[in-house]
């Protein structure tokens, strides 16, 4: 397969080009790196990256920025960051994606935990973790052609602890090497509308 992979030289996203660059194509996509640039907040730049990258069979992204701080602080320039990047440039990636992938194939997106288990700071990725959840069960009932989509909604990697540790206090976290198998479950498997959580469970 040839796999679009956005966010290829993150934490997550080098785990992910690892464990499926043993058995596909691997088309490596960043901001500033990887062998062609998308900034995924704009439209434009979405739509300038399919024309130069042509057909694909999968395409993931495990990029996206969200602004974490109390709510009493936030603004609404901070919240559009989440809303304009995690959101709207993995919804984007997926609509606009469409006139490119070929029948059968499919689209994994990722999230996060905090709209299940909240975190201080943490209600911008709150609400865009769960308009992931919802848009990707609705267009998974949409897509036709055979085509697929998916979520996958990691802990805390043990390889962003330093970065990111103090916003999730007691959280267990887990190697970045086994949430890539999410990743590579919902390209390689035959399941649509899936939130693959890695790591955690949900309440109830």
């Amino acid at each position: 397969m040839r796999i679009v992979l956005v966010g290829s030289t993150g934490i997550v996203g080098s785990a992910v080009a690892a464990e499926l660059g043993k058995r596909h194509d691997i088309v490596a996509v960043g901001r500033t790196s990887g062998s062609f640039h998308v900034d995924i907040a704009e439209p434009n730049s979405v739509d300038r990256l399919f024309d130069k990258i042509g057909a694909f069979d999968a395409l993931i992204c495990t990029a996206g920025a969200v602004h974490y701080a109390p709510l009493n602080q936030f603004t609404s320039e901070q919240f559009e960051i989440g809303l304009r990047s995690k959101l709207m440039g993995q919804v984007n990636l997926t609509v606009r994606g469409l006139e490119y992938i070929r029948d059968n194939g499919s689209f994994t997106l990722t999230s996060g935990l905090t709209n299940e288990d909240p975190i201080r700071q943490g209600s911008s990725s709150a609400l865009v973790n769960g308009a992931l959840e919802g848009f990707v069960r609705s267009a998974a009932i949409e897509l036709g052609r055979g085509l697929r989509i998916n979520l996958v909604s990691p802990t805390l990697v043990q390889e962003s602890v330093h970065l990111y540790g103090d916003y999730f206090p007691g959280t267990v976290s887990m190697p970045v090497s086994e949430v890539a198998l999410g990743y590579a479950k919902s390209v390689e498997g035959g399941q649509t509308g899936r939130v693959y959580r890695m790591g955690w469970v949900r309440d109830g």
